[in-house]
């Protein structure tokens, strides 16, 4: 069997927008160990440059910032040829409805659904065939909680994006999203160590699987997005059972 989970990505140039941390990073590290050839991007060209020196393989940087639409142009054309595009950039704004302000929202909206759109459109330009866009939702979009309404609302529209895209363009791309559960990586990294490790406990205990997720987890999942070629409008739930607990 020759046609194993992660073996179709060597020599495959991979592009990870928000792979310089988080589950991006992870996927960025999966992606290398399989043999593509990465490019990693977000707006902090220092952060990116030392993951790239920390990922074994042939990783290169290229900053961008997915809310200048001139500028994500230009990057676009600057990447060359791209076989995967995975987009894990994101951004959350939390607050009871009658409290968040509207700026917040619309700065979350921007980073996680418009930044999204434009940059999956650039680069769609460049994609050679048999390509994949992976987007990045989250658990909240169907099952949201108090407190994150605007967020669970912006998962749902990247959720609806997916499918609408894997129709659209349907032998140009194959098109799914992860959606994650909670997930330990530095998004939390302003909490204090103690809160942090009670909400990691009170969450993971809440699920069937007892814990919250790694990065790594997460990183498998995108991979299995990127390599299926039978897989498109798909929503992957990596969520440690959010979406059946109790």
């Amino acid at each position: 069997m020759t046609n194993l989970i992660g073996s179709d990505l060597k020599d495959k140039h991979v592009v990870i927008v928000g792979g310089g941390s988080g589950m991006g990073k992870a996927t960025a590290e999966l992606a290398a160990y399989f043999g593509a050839r990465v490019t990693i991007a977000s707006r902090d060209a220092d952060k990116l440059t030392k993951v790239a020196a920390a990922i074994e393989g042939e990783v290169v940087v290229a900053p961008v910032d997915t809310t200048d639409e001139a500028a994500v142009k230009a990057w676009a054309a600057g990447l060359g040829a791209v076989d995967h595009l995975v987009i894990s950039a994101s951004s959350a704004a939390h607050g009871a409805y009658a409290d968040l302000p509207t700026g917040e929202l619309r700065a979350m909206f921007e980073a996680k659904f418009i930044g999204p759109y434009v940059t999956a459109r650039e680069v769609l330009l460049h994609l050679n065939p048999s390509a994949s866009i992976t987007l990045f939702s989250g658990v909240l979009s169907r099952r949201p909680s108090a407190g994150a309404t605007g967020l669970a609302a912006v998962n749902a529209a990247v959720e609806t994006l997916t499918k609408g895209l894997a129709q659209e363009l349907a032998g140009q791309a194959r098109v799914n999203c992860i959606s994650p559960g909670m997930v330990a990586t530095a998004t939390y990294a302003a909490m204090p160590e103690a809160a942090r490790t009670e909400m990691y406990a009170q969450v993971g205990d809440a699920l069937p699987v007892g814990r919250v997720g790694e990065a790594a987890e997460i990183a498998q999942a995108v991979i299995f997005a990127m390599t299926n070629p039978f897989l498109t409008g798909s929503v992957i739930d990596v969520d440690g059972g959010h979406l059946v607990r109790a």
